[in-house]
C-alpha cells in the first residue's frame, strides 16, 4: 500500500472510530431522556420539559431531581469506569476475558465494604466519601495478589495465570463474605446482598460527587497514556524493544484501572461484565488502538448500565431488578460465546 493510499486508510478508520463514538454518544442522550420518563410515577416528555424550565409541580421537581437524574448520573458513569477498568485490564495482559469482575477485583472491592459493614452494622456509620476508599482498597489489595501470583520472572505477566488465578481468588473472596454475612443484623445482610448483586442504591447528588472526581481524573489519565496501553498490548519484548518503560507504564495503568473499579463498586456494587463487553463492542467497531477505543469503550459501558437500570426499573414495576442481574443477563451468554472464541 503507497503512502498516500495508507493515509487515507487511516483517516476512513478515524472518521469510522469517530462516528461509532459520536453514535454512542447520541443513544446515552436518548436513552437520558427515556430514563426521565420510567418509573412508578411516570412523568411524560411534556412534564420532565416544564420540570427543566421550572413550571413543573413540586412532586415532579422531587421526583426528577433528587431521585431519577442521580440514579441516572451514576448508572453512565459506573458503565465509563468499569468500561475503561476492563479495557486496561485486557489491554495489559492480552486477555480478550479479563474483566473486573472475572478476576476478582470486584470482589476484593466487595470484601472490604462487608467488613466495614459487619463490624459498623449501621448504615450510617459508612460516610458515603469513604465508601470509595474502602473499596479501593480491596480492589488493590486484589489486584496485587492477582499481578503477584500472575507474573514470571522470565516470562511477564502471563494472560491464562491472570484469569486463572483471578477466578481462584474470586471464590475465595466470595467465601469469605459468606462467612462474614453471618455475623449481620437481618436489614444490614438485605442491604448488602442487594448491594453485591449490582444495584444503584445511592440514587442521591452526593453518591454523585463521592464517584465524579474518580471518573473526570482517572479517564483522562488513562486516554492520555492510550498509547502506552498500544504498546504493552504487543508484548513485553516488542515493548521492551521499542523502548517502553514496561513495569511503570503497566502499575500506573493498572493502579488507574483498579481505582475505577474500586470507586465503581463501592456506589454500584458487583455489576459484572460491564468491563468485559463495552470493550469488546467497542474494538468490533473501532478496531484495537486505544486512542478511539478508550472514549467508545467508555460510552459503551456508559450505555450499558444506564440501559440496565432503566429496564430493571421498569419491567416489573412497582418493584425493580437490580441493574447487576439485567446487565448479567445480558454479559453471560456474551461471556460464554467470548469463552468458545478464545483460544485459552
Amino acid at each position: 500500500m503507497s503512502a498516500p493510499d495508507y493515509s487515507a486508510h487511516l483517516r476512513k478508520k478515524a472518521a469510522k472510530a469517530y462516528t461509532v463514538i459520536l453514535l454512542f454518544a447520541v443513544l446515552i442522550v436518548i436513552v437520558f431522556i427515556i430514563s426521565m420518563n420510567t418509573g412508578y410515577i411516570r412523568l411524560s416528555p411534556g412534564d420532565v420539559f416544564r420540570t427543566f424550565f421550572g413550571m413543573g409541580t413540586d412532586k415532579q421537581e422531587l421526583i426528577l431531581y433528587q431521585f431519577r437524574l442521580p440514579r441516572i448520573i451514576i448508572s453512565v458513569l459506573i458503565g465509563m469506569g468499569m468500561a475503561v477498568s476492563g479495557c486496561i485490564f485486557q489491554g495489559i495482559s492480552r486477555n480478550p476475558l479479563a474483566d473486573p469482575g472475572v478476576l476478582g477485583i470486584n470482589a476484593g472491592a466487595g470484601l472490604a465494604v462487608t467488613l466495614f459493614i459487619s463490624f459498623y452494622p449501621t448504615t450510617a456509620a459508612a460516610p458515603v466519601f469513604l465508601m470509595p476508599f474502602l473499596a479501593l482498597l480491596g480492589s488493590s489489595i486484589a489486584a496485587t495478589l492477582i499481578y503477584v501470583l500472575s507474573y514470571k520472572k522470565h516470562y511477564g505477566l502471563q494472560p491464562i495465570r491472570m484469569v486463572l488465578v483471578g477466578i481462584a481468588l474470586a471464590a475465595g473472596i466470595n467465601a469469605a463474605m459468606i462467612i462474614l454475612q453471618l455475623r449481620l443484623r437481618p436489614e444490614d445482610f438485605q442491604l448488602l446482598q442487594v448491594w453485591l448483586v449490582g444495584s444503584i442504591w445511592g440514587a442521591s447528588w452526593k453518591y454523585v460527587w463521592a464517584l465524579l472526581p474518580w471518573i473526570v481524573i482517572l479517564l483522562p489519565y488513562v486516554f492520555i497514556r492510550s498509547r502506552a496501553l498500544n504498546v504493552l498490548s504487543l508484548g513485553d519484548q516488542t515493548a521492551t524493544g521499542l523502548g517502553t518503560q514496561i513495569e511503570r507504564s503497566r502499575l500506573g495503568l493498572l493502579a488507574a484501572a483498579v481505582g475505577l473499579t474500586g470507586a465503581s463498586v463501592a456506589i454500584g456494587g458487583g455489576i459484572s461484565f460491564v468491563g468485559l463487553i463495552a470493550p469488546h463492542l467497542a474494538r468490533r467497531l473501532v478496531g484495537p488502538k486505544h486512542e478511539y477505543l478508550i472514549p467508545a469503550s467508555a460510552l459503551a459501558g456508559g450505555l450499558l448500565v444506564i440501559v440496565g437500570d432503566t429496564l430493571g426499573r421498569w419491567v416489573l414495576q412497582p418493584a425493580e431488578i437490580p441493574t447487576g442481574i439485567v446487565v448479567a443477563i445480558i454479559g453471560a451468554p456474551y461471556f460464554l460465546y467470548l469463552l468458545t472464541k478464545s483460544k485459552i
